[in-house]
């Protein structure tokens, strides 16, 4: 299975730069959407049925806002939309498609970098979030975690960690949070096939960052343990270019 989870930054504007082409070069089983900023209506959804994906959407109420989605080639045996609590779900934050023998999450993680009441939002977030995926392995062993969790966890995940500090997504109780959440029995695959530096997910548009490789690795895909065995390959797609993250592939046996 060929899985890919991309932080779109609006499903309307990647479309208008080339965003379908490339889907369809690259014809990942499983493509998990975040930050699609649109609802179904408001997209051609027959180019993407054309190309074999069925598609799930969790929109956030607020119009132009957040919001995931699910694209997939595989018949899901179940899905589900939202995480079941109200002041996350009007947000569009999370979806899950069940397969026979895997699950996969797809979440936007709050971002805390507007200001101090969205920080806590991120926090409170974190806190739920952990507990519904505590609950959620014990029910779902096999299961994968995508998305952006707007979080580097180490310094090699960021390309100045001293200067962010103290930035909203490299705080010290973000770093510690994700750890506490690995410590769940989830692997970052990435890291799991790739201990290099200079590896990002995500770059800011000033200062030409993303040509300088001035970036952050936000982007993510937690496998649980009894995959490991399964993991083939993780790879950071950072030639595509629709949008300031770029997408991560994993392939699973």
């Amino acid at each position: 299975m060929k899985i890919i989870t991309y932080n779109v930054n609006g499903i309307r504007s990647a479309i208008d730069k080339g965003f379908i082409n490339w889907l369809k070069a690259s014809n990942p089983d499983v493509l998990c959407l975040q930050e699609i900023k649109a609802n179904i209506d408001q997209i051609d959804i027959n180019v993407f049925e054309a190309l074999g994906y069925t598609s799930y959407w969790h929109s956030a109420q607020k119009k132009g806002y957040s919001g995931v989605a699910i694209f997939t080639k595989l018949k899901p045996k179940h899905v589900e939309i939202g995480c079941g609590i109200d002041k996350y779900d009007v947000e569009g934050r999370a979806i899950r498609i069940d397969f026979e023998d895997v699950s996969v999450l797809n979440v936007y993680m709050p971002s805390g970098s507007s200001g101090e009441e969205r920080q806590a939002f991120k926090y409170e977030w974190m806190d739920d979030f952990y507990t519904y995926t505590d609950a959620l392995i014990k029910q779902i062993p096999n299961l994968i975690v995508v998305g952006d969790y707007n979080i580097c966890h180490q310094p090699i995940d960021i390309h100045n960690p001293k200067s962010n500090a103290k930035s909203s997504g490299f705080l010290p109780e973000e770093r510690e949070w994700l750890s506490k959440f690995m410590g769940l029995g989830l692997i970052d695959t990435f890291r799991h096939h790739n201990p290099e530096p200079h590896h990002y997910t995500w770059w800011s548009y000033r200062a030409g960052a993303r040509k300088k490789n001035l970036g952050w690795r936000i982007d993510y895909q937690m496998a649980t343990l009894p995959l490991e065995s399964r993991l083939l390959r993780t790879a950071i797609l950072s030639d595509a270019i629709h949008s300031d993250h770029c997408p991560v592939l994993l392939e699973i046996a």
